[in-house]
């Protein structure tokens, strides 16, 4: 009798080129994909301005943000992760998807990347770390400059703690399910 493995399970992609993909989610502390539902959403926001767009998935986790990104039209996407073994999927996951070469897999701690990329200008961000790292206030100062003006900043966490835009931020749309609270935050000419 074959058993799975109990380790790991899957996400997939919702929709674009790569609608349907399976991503492996491994058993890790912390990681918690976003579901479904709440990247169908958040996704139809965004459609207007991802053709061409340059993304940064910032706690990529298993990369279902960035990887979706890509997969309706962004022409680039940096995914940053920590953990050796969810970078192993996501570069296995880039490795196997047609143009996947336009993921840019780095594994590093997110605050030390930021502050090693002075002159990084992003179009959107996802910022979606494990919850329990409180690192939303830390992150969200640091990443901000590394936006282009008119950028775009998705912000994932716990729905019953949200975390503040940094300044000069302001709130485009958000939802919420049970478990968590997700918010687009847009900067440029009237945010504040």
């Amino acid at each position: 009798m074959t058993r799975r493995d109990p380790s790991a399970g899957h996400v997939r992609i919702v929709g674009g080129r790569w609608r349907g993909t399976k991503l492996r989610v491994p058993d890790r502390p912390g990681l918690r994909p976003s579901s479904d539902r709440v990247r169908e959403t958040l996704f139809n926001w965004l459609m207007p301005m991802l053709p061409g767009a340059q993304v940064l998935d910032l706690f990529a986790g298993t990369g279902a943000l960035g990887f979706e990104a890509l997969s309706r039209g962004a022409a680039s996407a940096v995914l940053v992760e920590h953990d050796r073994e969810a970078v192993a999927c996501l570069r296995e996951a880039a490795g196997r998807l047609q143009g996947g070469e336009a993921a840019q897999i780095v594994q590093a701690d997110a605050m030390a990347w930021l502050h090693a990329q002075p002159d990084a200008s992003f179009d959107l961000a996802f910022v979606d770390p494990p919850f329990d790292a409180n690192l939303w206030g830390g992150v969200l100062p640091v990443l901000s400059p590394r936006l282009r003006e008119d950028g775009w900043l998705y912000v994932e966490g716990p729905a019953s703690d949200a975390a503040p835009p940094p300044e000069g931020w302001r709130l485009h749309r958000e939802g919420r399910t049970r478990e968590v609270r997700y918010a687009l935050y847009r900067r440029g000419a009237g945010a504040g």
